[in-house]
């Protein structure tokens, strides 16, 4: 019998175990041993739950226990899980985690540590939630060099966008209605600003192009600041605003970035709606896939850090576990901001003249509308977009497009 402790025991914590009991039978079959939880770590107690005698309230309980060899590290935030994660690989124990703020900022380190002491540090819930992207980049689509990364990685904006879209909700209307039915926090920031999808696209930095990406080396923009207008004009000109996690690599640097982009309705990601996300790649061998599911979500998340743990008990009772590998990326891996390039979506509180004497040639498209007009341009890079447009005309909203 493999022995598995929970730190943790919120909403993905009690999913994980919902997940473990339930398909108690169809686990060990896949595994081919038992896999039991013998230890809840939480501040709180849980007397009415059939778990409450395997509450604990002392980690050092579960780490110095050698009968623990898996631990599903689930509470969220940098500290104290960091600290846990490596106090448990120190110790021999594997350990799984849905954790993205830990993965962001730590995983190189927390991979090493796993390897130097034989065991495993998996983190497939940490992007996507329910979707199985993580383990398909480095196991399935090992064999392929990936140029390009757009995801859909935050519900809660997902959620938000969609509304003001499909409903015609300001942002706060939208946000407040998210916030009601548990999609968003009482403080959203960490979603509506982008962070979430920050910490997001730094672990698929990592997985896909080898070099872990700081958070705070990916330009990051929230949703806050789009309107009604945007959504309307965006939608005449055949495109729907979506947050997107881009990350490419040329000529060995890579370019990351997070901000609300312009999405043509011919791209698969324009069509995923409320809480779901959606990630497509681009491999060399491969072409593009997509992947598209439930993207947060009790179960759904446990369904990943449990499919963790299978994978991780398959190799305490013998079997082979392939670990992802990354290193942390330097100064010299990643691209300037300034020379990134797209088109450009543009609102202006100007005539149409004066818009298209200005932008010239830039202009692809265009379109009039009372009190504004909007236009998409053709790739300008971050230097030129601001110096194109600055100074000679009087900028309502500004948005890249995918």
């Amino acid at each position: 019998m493999i022995k598995v402790a929970l730190l943790g025991f919120g909403v993905v914590g009690s999913g994980c175990a919902e997940v473990l009991t339930q398909n108690k039978d169809l686990i060990k079959g896949k595994v081919g041993d038992d896999l039991e939880i013998k230890y809840i770590l939480d501040l709180r107690d849980f007397p009415d739950s059939p778990f409450a005698q395997r509450v604990v309230h002392d980690f050092n309980v579960i780490v110095n226990d050698p009968e623990v060899a898996i631990v599903a590290e689930m509470m969220g935030g940098s500290h104290p899980a960091y600290e846990f994660t490596k106090a448990c690989l120190e110790a021999g124990k594997s350990v799984v985690t849905s954790n993205k703020e830990v993965v962001a900022n730590f995983g190189t380190e927390l991979l090493a540590l796993a390897e130097k002491h034989g065991v495993s540090y998996l983190f497939e819930a940490s992007v996507g939630g329910g979707i199985p992207v993580l383990r398909s980049i480095y196991v399935d689509l090992a064999s392929n060099r990936i140029s390009e990364v757009n995801g859909i990685l935050n519900g809660t904006t997902n959620y938000i966008l969609t509304s003001m879209k499909q409903s015609g909700a300001s942002f706060g209307d939208a946000l407040k209605k998210a916030q009601e039915l548990g999609y968003a926090e009482a403080n959203p920031a960490a979603d509506v600003e982008g962070l979430d999808a920050a910490r997001k696209t730094a672990i698929l930095c990592g997985l896909c192009f080898g070099k872990l990406v700081s958070p705070a080396d990916i330009h990051t923009e929230g949703i806050t600041a789009i309107t009604g207008e945007d959504v309307a004009a965006a939608a005449e000109l055949g495109y729907a605003i979506k947050l997107i996690g881009h990350a490419d690599t040329k000529e060995g640097k890579i370019q990351a970035l997070v901000s609300p982009r312009l999405v043509p309705l011919c791209n698969p990601l324009s069509g995923i709606s409320d809480v779901f996300n959606g990630v497509l790649l681009k491999g060399d061998m491969v072409g593009e896939v997509m992947f598209y599911g439930p993207g947060a979500g009790k179960l759904p998340t446990a369904s990943a850090v449990v499919g963790d743990i299978i994978d991780v008990a398959h190799g305490v009772v013998g079997g082979t576990v392939k670990r992802p590998y990354f290193e942390n990326a330097t100064a010299e891996d990643v691209a300037d901001f300034g020379d990134y390039a797209c088109a450009r979506y543009f609102r202006f509180a100007n005539t149409p003249d004066e818009v298209t004497e200005a932008l010239g040639e830039q202009v692809q498209q265009i379109v009039t509308k009372s009190g504004y007009v909007a236009v998409i341009t053709k790739a300008m890079s971050e230097r030129k977009a601001v110096a194109s447009v600055a100074d000679k005309l009087c900028v309502l909203s500004c948005m890249r497009v995918l």
